[in-house]
């Protein structure tokens, strides 16, 4: 199949070290020769370059190796033709406009629901249907199929230009209603490109019947203290640290590693990451927060979206704890001790700081750890599963806090029953507050007390909650509802909760 490789850049860099390697696998170390394209987003213009040759002989990718051309956001790709002619229309990226943007898409795998089909016959996305297709597929690929088939359900489901934690929503539930149905035929890999910041990786990996070839998506970050990386194609090494400054950050996102001696790091199954400034995002939260700094979609074609959504969560639930406890307290650091369960990047941290003494960070990633450490904000951060880590009572006196919050973090959790019991063992007091954010799920006894969704979130009974909060000695102090929508027919709250133990 075919390869990829995007780049996204804290400050204007240039792609030179990275095509180099990248270009050899286009004919030359390995069998990608049916073309090879590159989209290079320079302000809002989008600059590209195509050739049906292999990437390894055109003389077009030679210039392009050597030319100086800096960006904050490219793709690439090599192709090897599973689908449509060796030839120009079908050579990735593809480019559209929409909304007064440059939008660009590559694609390695093959989806089965765009496979061999009529224009006419493509399922549609979101809230789609026949009379808004706008954008139709000029080649013989599922890849542009797909693309049109994204863009299609975009304009028909927003009236107004969304803002990047909504886009981020969006996106994730057209990949779920892509691969539902296929899971096992579909491979789907891509980069999608919206303007001169932004750029989304989504990884459904797999291999073709037959084939021993595993397709996925690899990503990573060089940052300081730049170190020297040498290229896995090519006898060439760059020492990064003699032509970076310290602003400098660079997210380079390959099917394969591109070089041998950095750390790479694979996307988990599902996995959509929406880069920015060279740092992947897939917290809506965090996704607010790169909004909120003006790196969202830019346009004057639509209006940009004013509603408020979820996506402030941490600020928010703050205010309710400050409403839920003693007005004393409330322009004082009260509690002593503090746990952010699933923290992240660190947002709620931000949101929480001044109220406590000593705050304790948790996720299970060491990457979004090692953002988290970045905002200085917290005391102590561990790596590992909130359950087992907040439920640790070696160290009493580390493991008992006045407070535990929890944002964002239900909605990737099936089972909650875990995490009500490790906080009402990890609270030092009994009036000890555990604020949180869920997605309540309402109906009856045919609706079950959890359900994945199709945006991959999930969704817990209201009932089943309430059952487990009381079940470990939680009463709860106030409820918000701060976003109303629908799944299947029935309603979803996104939720906020202040509960204290009795």
């Amino acid at each position: 199949m075919c390869q990829l490789l995007g780049m996204n850049c804290a400050t204007p860099t240039d792609f030179n070290f990275s095509f180099l390697g990248f270009a050899k696998r286009g004919g030359d170390t390995d069998k990608h020769e049916h073309g090879w394209g590159l989209a290079i987003y320079e302000g809002r213009g989008l600059r590209t370059f195509h050739d049906s040759l292999p990437a390894s002989v055109s003389r077009v990718a030679e210039f392009v190796a050597t030319y100086p051309i800096k960006t904050l956001n490219m793709m690439a790709h090599i192709r090897y033709a599973t689908q449509g002619d060796v030839s120009l229309e079908n050579v990735h990226p593809f480019q559209r406009e929409m909304w007064g943007i440059n939008w660009a898409f590559a694609h390695n795998g093959e989806v089965p629901k765009y496979t061999n089909k009529r224009i006419g016959d493509y399922p549609l996305l979101g809230q789609t249907n026949k009379t808004d297709r706008f954008y139709h597929p000029v080649g013989d690929t599922d890849s542009e199929a797909v693309f049109c088939a994204v863009l299609n359900g975009l304009k028909a489901e927003f009236t107004e230009l969304p803002t990047l934690p909504v886009l981020y929503e969006t996106i994730q539930r057209f990949c779920h209603e892509i691969i539902c149905g296929e899971e096992e035929s579909t491979i789907f890999n891509f980069l999608l490109g919206c303007g001169q910041y932004t750029q989304f990786a989504y990884s459904w990996p797999g291999a073709r019947p037959g084939s021993k070839v595993w397709n996925g998506l690899y990503y990573t970050i060089r940052r300081p203290p730049f170190s020297t990386a040498r290229l896995a194609d090519l006898d060439y090494a760059v020492n990064f640290e003699n032509v970076t400054t310290q602003s400098d950050r660079v997210a380079v996102i390959a099917t394969s590693p591109l070089t041998v001696n950095e750390e790479w790091n694979e996307f988990k199954r599902g996995q959509l990451l929406m880069f920015d400034k060279g740092q992947g995002y897939s917290e809506l939260h965090d996704c607010q927060e790169v909004e909120q700094l003006g790196r969202g979609l830019c346009s004057e074609a639509l209006p940009k979206s004013q509603k408020e959504g979820c996506h402030n969560t941490p600020a928010l639930l703050r205010i309710l704890v400050d409403e839920v406890i003693d007005k004393t307290k409330k322009r004082c650091t009260w509690a002593e001790r503090g746990a952010d369960l699933g923290c992240g990047c660190g947002g709620a941290g931000v949101a929480f700081r001044s109220c406590i003494e000593h705050l304790t960070g948790v996720d299970i990633s060491p990457e979004m750890v090692d953002k988290a450490r970045q905002r200085g904000c917290y005391d102590r951060l561990l790596v590992g599963d909130i359950e087992c880590v907040v439920g640790n009572r070696k160290e009493v006196e580390d493991s008992l806090f006045d407070i535990v919050f929890a944002c964002n973090v239900f909605s990737f959790i099936h089972d909650i029953r875990g995490v009500f019991q490790s906080v009402s063992h990890s609270m030092k007091r009994k009036d000890g507050i555990f604020a949180f954010s869920a997605e309540f799920i309402e109906g009856g006894d045919e609706v079950p007390n959890i359900v994945l969704q199709s945006c991959a979130r999930y969704a817990h009974k209201r009932i089943f909650i309430e059952a487990i909060a009381s079940e470990f000695g939680f009463e709860t102090k106030i409820i918000k509802v701060s976003k109303l929508r629908k799944h299947e027919g029935n309603s979803v709250n996104s939720v906020l909760v202040v509960m204290s133990l009795l």
